[in-house]
């Protein structure tokens, strides 16, 4: 298993770290992804990280995970010749490495390594930009740093508390690394609460604009942002790179078909995004839950399009997002198919309501789903009947606020309302309950 040829061509004075990815095939984990596709997609996040030089790349079988080294010691001597005639300083593993794991490599190696969830927090940590998105990424460095620091390095043995005569063990540097963590963890939280409240004070002002929120949500490089841009003319960082924008983006927006929006791009989801990114972005991605309606961007040309969409949908779950949100699909990068697979996914997408196949470099299909959304928003009303406690002030003041009572009647134990109001409208009223 040599490393494959023509992957780092760069110049060795240049001043880039020379790394080689690795991802392991490990036969007693069962997965649904196509090892060499798992592969593309770690070299394409290891080329999202500045400053790298990727000098090879390979899939590592292995009959199971040894857990002192992951890899056996055959398989470690092999890689290490491997990379010392490389002169490889950084190894990626595509796949989550025990601390133990992590020190027992670098030893042998004498290189630096770096984990799935490692790489994917240091790029979201070049990428972040707004004070928000780096408050997020520090805390969920944090959060991660924490679990390593468990017999991570040979410097934190246990140190006798007083003269070291008499007494019991004093604190160890692992104790003190932390409770300096902890301490950096609830200074970060606190700051994070102050901009989520101001998120929400935000959120409150949109309420009160007649204007819908269409989010968009998709695995990353699927080309929400390259849409984004084509509805709104705005700058946002557009790229065939995986996690080229972080930061959520929002836009009022007028449809071609004259209808008027909010449109939010989101941070991109991957496979296996690590449980502390996931943690601390909730705040961005509750975004999608204020939407709505949501357009699901999935890249269609991509030979694991469906694993993609199901990790979105995993993901939209798990931030809770009701499933009586509209969703659309845009079946994006529809210009990237060849002639028969294009028909046949066309004929596929004009059978589904809710489908639409299309690009959004070429504007292919684009009409449809917008002639669809102004359908889906459309601010179509209807009469129901809702009874109020009298102690429901605030819930009695915004439906004055939007304009919605037809008639009011009191009762004994609260107040009787018909009120005629849009589904949006509905959905918003829920705030209160």
């Amino acid at each position: 298993m040599a490393l494959e040829a023509g992957l780092g061509d760069d110049d060795p004075e240049s001043g880039l770290t020379r790394a080689l990815v690795l991802h392991p095939e490990i036969k007693t984990r069962q997965s649904l992804r196509d090892p060499d596709l798992a592969l593309a997609e770690a070299v394409s996040l290891a080329h999202a990280l500045p400053g790298l030089e990727i000098v090879g790349a390979s899939v590592v079988r292995l009959p199971k995970a040894q857990p002192g080294m992951l890899f056996g010691s055959g398989k470690v001597a092999e890689l290490g010749e491997q990379i010392a005639d490389a002169d490889v300083a950084l190894v990626l593993i595509d796949g989550p490495v025990t601390p133990v794991q992590q020190r027992n490599l670098e030893r042998a190696w004498k290189v630096k390594l770096l984990d799935r969830t490692g790489l994917i927090l240091e790029i979201f940590a070049d990428r972040a930009r707004t004070r928000e998105g780096v408050l997020q990424v520090e805390l969920a460095a944090l959060s991660y740093q924490r679990t390593r620091l468990v017999r991570a390095w040979t410097h934190l043995e246990r140190q006798r508390g007083g003269l070291g005569f008499v007494g019991g063990p004093g604190e160890t540097q692992i104790e003190a690394d932390r409770r300096a963590i902890d301490v950096q963890v609830v200074r970060l939280r606190r700051q994070l609460e102050k901009v989520a409240r101001t998120r929400e004070l935000h959120r409150e002002a949109r309420r009160k604009v007649p204007f819908p929120v269409v989010a968009l949500v998709g695995y990353t490089n699927a080309g929400k942002s390259t849409l984004f841009n084509r509805l709104t003319g705005a700058a946002v960082l557009a790229k065939d790179m995986l996690f080229a924008t972080l930061d959520p983006t929002m836009r009022a927006v007028r449809l071609p078909t004259g209808k008027e929006v909010i449109l939010s791009d989101t941070v991109g989801f991957i496979s296996d995004l690590p449980t502390q990114l996931v943690a601390a972005f909730r705040a961005t991605l509750e975004e999608v839950l204020e939407a709505d309606l949501i357009v699901h961007v999935r890249d269609i040309s991509h030979p694991e399009t469906e694993e993609q969409a199901r990790n979105v949908r995993d993901i939209l779950a798990e931030l809770g997002v009701v499933s009586e949100t509209p969703l659309f699909e845009l079946w994006n990068k529809a210009d990237l198919l060849p002639p028969e697979q294009h028909a046949a996914l066309h004929a596929r997408a004009a059978a589904e309501k809710t489908v639409f196949l299309g690009s959004a470099i070429s504007g292919e299909g684009l009409s449809s789903l917008f002639e669809q959304l102004t359908v889906q928003l459309d601010d179509a009303r209807h009469e129901e009947s809702l009874f109020l406690e009298f102690s429901r002030g605030r819930a009695r003041a915004w439906l004055y606020e939007q304009a919605v009572v037809m008639e009011e009647r009191e009762g004994a134990e609260g107040l009787h309302l018909r009120v005629n109001w849009t589904d949006r409208q509905k959905r918003q009223f829920r705030q209160f309950d």
